[in-house]
């Protein structure tokens, strides 16, 4: 009778082990497996440099947006305003410069506006897209309001206020410098727009994971009684992730309008799920309290390399919305099963 009472937990400890092994990184295998399918089906098309760097390009936008969603989420959050604050920022901006350029009137083309101009319309599309990220936070810290209401109702708002502002038509004038030299220019063969989203992935990672607001953020999505209680100052964390994710989508904004020299006032409103999708699938928890940011730049290639291999592959695209569906719920199952792994640890 006592050997089979030790052997019972033997093998259901020998059993979690497994499980925290293979969900440990399934979706960095996944995505390892995905490339070697579309690698050995397609070598030429999808291997090529062209392709790669069109990936990495298509990734970059997504890709800081979704550090600020990953900031949120750790959290105990949610942020669906991500979109329309970029559509926001990005009409703000581009507005402001042409104002300051003397081309008020221009609709389309490029403009002469110098290096001063651009970096006034950058810290414009920052600084909008931060003051919509404190008003979800006050919203949501202090005014105690749900953050799936705070951030739906913003979504709303900063979409209408963008249209206010555009008479609900693009902006398809930008600085000609910004569209050459950020948009399409490189540095040593790299993308800069892969650069600035290399840039915010890192600082974001080594703040989130190697200093002590990290730590706090992590501990208030953990339990937010306990961090209270512990002295850390809950509000202004959870105000001060949401004005990340703001800033996020300012300088999302920015990259928005280099790369397509127009604003894109009608073409971000999947953007919010896009990048909750590619955060959970990164592993952070919809719960809060546990994720990376690394987990996030594999979970937001993951949609992006599904569409690029269906494409080359002549399959519909639309099936890349049913495979990224089906990923999403297995995330979110694994997500579930550590959480009660974690609470029977």
């Amino acid at each position: 009778m006592t050997t089979t009472t030790a052997e019972a937990p033997t093998r259901r400890d020998t059993g979690d082990l497994l499980f925290r092994t293979l969900t440990g990184g399934w979706i960095f295998l996944l995505l390892i497996v995905l490339l070697s399918i579309f690698l050995v089906l397609r070598p030429e098309q999808f291997g090529s440099a062209y392709n790669v760097q069109q990936l990495t390009i298509n990734a970059a936008i997504f890709l800081v947006l979704a550090v600020g969603q990953t900031y949120v989420i750790i959290s105990a959050g949610i942020d669906l305003s991500v979109g329309s604050v970029l559509v926001f920022s990005s009409v703000v901006s581009s507005k402001l410069m042409l104002y300051l350029a003397g081309d008020g009137g221009t609709s389309f083309g490029t403009t002469d506006a110098g290096w001063g101009i651009i970096l006034v319309g950058v810290a414009a599309a920052v600084l909008a897209g931060m003051a919509w990220g404190l008003l979800n936070g006050f919203l949501i810290a202090v005014a105690r309001i749900p953050a799936l209401i705070v951030t739906l109702g913003t979504m709303g708002m900063a979409l209408g206020g963008a249209q206010i502002l555009s008479d609900g038509v693009d902006v398809r004038a930008m600085p000609e410098r910004l569209v050459n030299d950020i948009g399409a220019g490189s540095i040593a063969g790299i993308p800069v727009l892969v650069l600035i989203a290399a840039l915010c992935v890192v600082v974001a990672g080594i703040v989130l994971h190697k200093t002590r607001y990290g730590l706090q953020v992590f501990a208030v999505g953990s339990h937010i009684e306990a961090a209270r209680r512990s002295g850390i100052a809950v509000n202004r964390r959870l105000i001060s992730v949401y004005a990340l994710s703001g800033a996020m989508a300012g300088i999302a904004a920015v990259m928005a309008n280099a790369r397509f020299g127009t604003t894109t006032i009608n073409g971000h409103v999947m953007d919010n799920l896009t990048t909750i999708s590619a955060v959970v699938l990164g592993g952070t928890s919809l719960f809060g309290g546990a994720g990376s940011v690394f987990g996030t730049v594999v979970g937001v290639f993951i949609p992006i390399i599904l569409l690029n291999g269906f494409v080359i592959m002549g399959i519909p695209p639309f099936w890349q919305t049913v495979a990224m569906g089906a990923v999403l719920i297995l995330a979110v199952w694994v997500d579930q099963l550590k959480r009660r792994l974690r609470k029977r640890g």
